[in-house]
């Protein structure tokens, strides 16, 4: 039986709703225990006929999922998740990683790969590092707020450009700007629309982006 490690003060800010399926008994208990000690809401499921029922009446914001099960395929469940939800964000568990398994889930959009066995600091760096990029646990507008403004500033550095040199190019101005990225402001269509030429990027990929 695995014990559970302590939580401690580097948890991750946000509580998440988290789904995992996983067909060993114990890693599923230890999971539990585990993100439910770091303030998380966790459900942990044996089968995937269970884990499609449970996403469809929870919405999760993450499913963490067991690609070498040994009656099902893990490779099958995750086509199955992006079928139904293509926008779902999903960590890879295993403890058999290989090279060409990481590349055929990579090819399904994962988010993350995590190897059996791993630390409680490992599964708090990936589950900030989702947080943060993909603004989890947050009200709708807070996260449109937040992947709006990441979006933005991603594509002004690709550019190479500075606060001022995009506010030039839309006529928003730099305080405005800088706001939009730090995902304290929400933009105006109109503003919205000014940025995304300037940028010459597509506002509905942002807004895809954010789960709208």
């Amino acid at each position: 039986m695995m014990s559970l490690p302590p939580s401690g003060s580097n948890s991750t800010a946000v509580s998440l709703s988290i789904l995992s399926l996983d067909d060993d008994p114990d890693f599923r208990e230890y999971i539990q225990g585990t993100l439910a000690s770091e303030g998380h809401d966790v459900v942990s499921v044996a089968t995937p006929e269970q884990l499609y029922q449970r996403a469809a009446e929870l919405h999760p914001d993450i499913i963490m999922l067991d690609i070498k099960m040994g009656v099902h395929s893990g490779e099958d469940v995750l086509r199955e998740i992006r079928t139904r939800w293509p926008k779902q964000c999903v960590i890879v568990v295993t403890g058999y990683p290989s090279l060409d398994s990481m590349r055929e889930t990579f090819k399904q959009d994962v988010f993350d790969y995590i190897a059996k066995p791993f630390g409680i600091e490992d599964m708090r760096r990936v589950l900030s590092q989702a947080t943060e990029q993909l603004g989890l646990g947050q009200r709708p507008m807070d996260r449109l707020r937040s992947v709006l403004g990441r979006q933005i500033r991603l594509a002004r550095t690709e550019r190479g450009w500075t606060l001022r040199e995009l506010s030039e190019l839309s006529s928003v101005s730099v305080s405005q700007l800088s706001s939009i990225e730090r995902g304290t402001h929400l933009p105006s269509v109109e503003s919205l629309v000014a940025i995304s030429l300037a940028l010459e990027a597509r506002a509905s990929d942002w807004f895809a982006a954010a789960g709208f």
